[in-house]
């Protein structure tokens, strides 16, 4: 099934503040298009349920890369492709490019954005397990001003979040805090390449005189948002990673997740590999 095209409607605002002024004017009526790369598969299929969108793509406010001496900050449009090209992010923050790098194919990647994958709000999304543990910020624009909020605790619920029907998500700003970190990101999907995951884990962990000095923990597809595990990260904290730290660990882990039986997987396995993924990421921590 196919959607009937003149139903829907796309707009190309010449600037940033048009485009926040349609959003300020005419609130959950115009919602933003960038790469499209999950709003044209829903439009092929007839399932694409809102009919009025603005092109933001040509916003150059919105891409590029900053880095200062303390943070790396990435417009909202920059793609998967760029973000692997990066030298800073390939040595400061590899497991965000390793989550570009399995994010679709090479089309994919060359048009689907960083902010999208936030905005889509998939729990299976592959790039925002990275990002929590990465501890990035994110920057909310309307035309009122801006406001730059943690990304853990953006995501409320299944594909809800704390962005204003007039706001846009305009900027990621990681910390540059790795240094000397242990980084660890596996996606484990029906087969390597171009599937959605079935369990995902995103973590960095930092040891000190043999104790686990700090560590973050995330995970997607085993909630209905991607989950930041801070009770498993404050059990952790200042000891040695043991089998029996090890296992005090994933059991903590497992009270965090609520993981469901779907097409792709079940509850019971997604439950396993998540042990199976934090006790190979605390074995490697050195």
């Amino acid at each position: 099934m196919r959607a009937f095209i003149p139903d829907y409607q796309l707009i190309t605002p010449a600037s940033l503040a048009e485009a926040l002024a349609l959003l300020k004017n005419e609130p959950n009526v115009w919602k933003p298009f960038a790469g499209g790369t999950d709003l044209m598969v829903l439009l092929e299929a007839g399932k694409l349920p809102h009919h009025n969108y603005i092109n933001i793509w040509g916003l150059g406010e919105l891409h590029g890369i900053e880095v200062s001496s303390t943070h790396v900050t990435l417009g909202a449009l920059i793609t998967y492709t760029e973000v692997q090209a990066h030298p800073i992010l390939r040595s400061e923050f590899p497991m965000l490019c390793q989550a570009a790098s399995e994010t679709g194919g090479l089309a994919i990647q060359n048009r689907g954005t960083l902010g999208g994958n936030i905005i889509n709000a998939s729990p299976a999304a592959d790039s925002p397990p990275a990002l929590l543990a990465y501890d990035a910020e994110i920057e909310l624009i309307s035309s009122g001003g801006s406001r730059w909020v943690p990304y853990h605790g953006f995501h409320t619920g299944y594909k809800q979040m704390q962005l204003g029907a007039d706001e846009l998500l305009a900027r990621i700003r990681l910390p540059r805090n790795t240094e000397g970190a242990t980084h660890y990101y596996r996606k484990v999907g029906t087969r390597k390449a171009q599937a959605i995951s079935k369990v995902c884990l995103a973590a960095t962990g930092r040891m000190n005189n043999g104790t686990i000095d700090d560590t973050r923990i995330a995970l997607g597809s085993v909630a209905p948002i991607v989950v930041r595990c801070v009770q498993t990260e404050n059990v952790l904290r200042g000891q040695k990673p043991d089998a029996e730290t090890i296992a005090s660990a994933c059991d903590i882990l497992l009270r965090e997740v609520s993981p469901i039986d779907d097409i792709r997987s079940t509850a019971g396995y997604r439950l396993q590999v998540t042990k199976n993924l934090l006790t190979d990421f605390l074995m490697r921590l050195h």
